[in-house]
Order: structure tokens, then C-alpha cells, then sequence
């Protein structure tokens, strides 16, 4: 997306359509489009004719970018995990989630608002278990351990040395409704207490008493990058794919309403106050 982001710059500075710049390297306007937006990788053959139509002859500029493209090519950790990421349905959008895990490890700044169950970054193997037992009924041991495990990868982001900040809100409903016996929910509600404390994560509860509320189309999470060529994205997960929106307006409504349950609701410590009161029912 940086890479992508960089060369719509450079494209957009010497007056050059898309077209002209597919021409220039064998290929269509809509892969230039594609390219742009970060969604293809990059040949360096391609990413060199760009540079040398858009006049870029530094050759300090050039090796930045050029190494950008040799770095946007390289696999992911996750990539090791590529056969338990989602393909319950293989002709449709199988990649849709290695994508969100690699723009979630790029983020400076998560903000979310969970509804069904405890958002991915903060549960325990236990309750992350029984969550992936629950949607996957039928599959091996192996499956839902590797699942499980591809979870916990994606946590050690929040506690590393350049971590970053997460904003969640939880509906109640995500902390009433039982993954698990007792005792994997009362470890999942000791769990949020816990991370609740820690300087990067501030996390809030919406409770019942409340009545209705601004996140009434459900559960989302928006990223935000330290690079700012980047938009930040909207992430909206579905049945079988998921949506990135990363229009201005689009991600701007979901802020908004991120805000106003972040005022309307209650603070991190009185948040953590009704954890706490939680978990004493269990």
C-alpha cells in the first residue's frame, strides 16, 4: 500500500494517465489501478520502468523504492499458516484474511467494536478455542490447534517493544455469552482485567443499561498506519470474505461512531469495574 501510495504520487506529479503507465510497462490501466492500491505484488523490472517514466533518476530515491518493492514481495509469518486461514469456501476471496492480518501488523493504531465475542487480539487459547470448535464443528484436532495457535501469533503485536495502541469497546453481550465452560470464561473475563491495564490498550465496556447505541451495524475494526501516504482502513468481516473500506467518508462515519460509544459508554476503569463484576456471577 506504501509502495502503491508512492508511485500514485510520482504518476500524478508528471501529469501521466494510468493508462500511459500500463503501456509503458506491458500491462493495463487496471492493474497500474491495482498496483496503486496495493493489492498485486511488484515486479522489479515493472517498478523500474515507473521510476524511469516518472523521471526518477536519484539514485538514492530510486534504491528506497526499489527496496520498498523487494519488501512489499516478502511473505508474512502468517504466510506459515496458509493452511488454516480461511477457505471454507475456495472460490470465493480465498486471501481475504492473510490480507487483514498483514495490515493489523502493520498498524500503528487499532480501534474496534466487538459485539459477538471477545475481540481476536484479547482472548485466551481456551476461549479462542471453543470459538473456533463453535464455527468449525467438524474439523480435526490438528485444525483447530493450528487456528488457535495462528491467534496468539497475532497477540504477541500488542505486548511487543513498538506496539500499538488498541481501542476496543466490548458489548456486554460479548462478555455474557459463554465460549467454554465457567472456567474458560472466568480466565477469558481475568484476561481482559489484565490486558485492560496495560499503558497501550484501553478497553470498554457498553453495557445493557445503556439501551441502544451508535454500534448498531455491528462489529468493526478500523487501522491506522504510521506512515501518512496511508489511509487508515476500515475492516468489516463476512461470511465467506470481508470488506476494506478506505474512502475518507466511509472511514470517517466509523470513526464517528467509534467516538460516540467511546463518550457514551463507560470509561476504562469503570469498564473495568463491570469485568470485575463479571466475573464474581461466573
Amino acid at each position: 500500500m506504501l509502495l502503491g501510495s508512492q508511485l500514485r504520487r510520482l504518476r500524478e506529479a508528471r501529469g501521466i494517465t494510468r493508462e500511459a503507465a500500463g503501456y509503458a510497462i506491458r500491462a493495463s490501466e487496471s492493474k497500474i489501478s491495482r498496483m496503486e492500491l496495493g493489492r498485486v505484488s511488484f515486479k522489479t523490472r515493472d517498478v523500474e520502468d515507473l521510476l524511469t517514466l516518472y523521471g526518477i533518476t536519484d539514485r538514492q530515491e530510486r534504491s528506497s523504492l526499489l527496496l520498498l518493492a523487494k519488501e512489499a514481495n516478502v511473505a508474512g509469518w502468517w504466510h506459515s499458516y496458509s493452511d488454516v486461514l480461511p477457505t471454507w469456501f475456495p472460490n470465493v476471496l480465498p486471501t481475504w484474511f492473510p490480507t487483514y492480518v498483514g495490515l493489523e501488523g502493520a498498524a500503528s493504531l487499532i480501534r474496534a467494536y466487538e459485539v459477538q465475542f471477545v475481540h481476536g487480539l484479547l482472548q485466551t487459547a481456551e476461549y479462542a478455542r471453543a470459538v473456533v470448535r463453535r464455527g468449525m464443528r467438524d474439523a480435526a484436532d490438528e485444525d483447530v490447534e493450528r487456528r488457535v495457535a495462528l491467534r496468539l501469533e497475532r497477540q504477541k503485536h500488542l505486548v511487543a517493544e513498538n506496539a500499538p495502541e488498541f481501542h476496543v469497546v466490548l458489548d456486554e453481550a460479548a462478555l455474557r455469552r459463554p465460549y467454554g465452560d465457567r472456567e474458560v470464561m472466568r480466565g477469558q473475563l481475568r484476561h481482559l482485567v489484565e490486558m485492560s491495564e496495560r499503558p497501550n490498550i484501553r478497553l470498554q465496556v457498553m453495557p445493557f443499561r445503556f439501551g441502544g447505541h451508535s454500534g448498531e451495524s455491528g462489529a468493526f475494526t478500523i487501522l491506522g498506519f504510521p506512515e501518512s501516504d496511508l489511509s487508515d482502513v476500515v475492516y468489516l468481516e463476512q461470511l465467506t470474505s470481508a470488506l476494506y473500506l478506505d474512502k475518507r467518508e466511509d472511514v470517517a462515519q466509523y470513526e464517528r461512531v467509534l467516538d460516540e460509544l467511546m463518550r457514551d459508554g463507560p470509561g476504562p476503569e469503570e469498564s473495568r469495574d463491570l469485568l470485575r463484576g463479571l466475573l464474581q456471577l461466573q
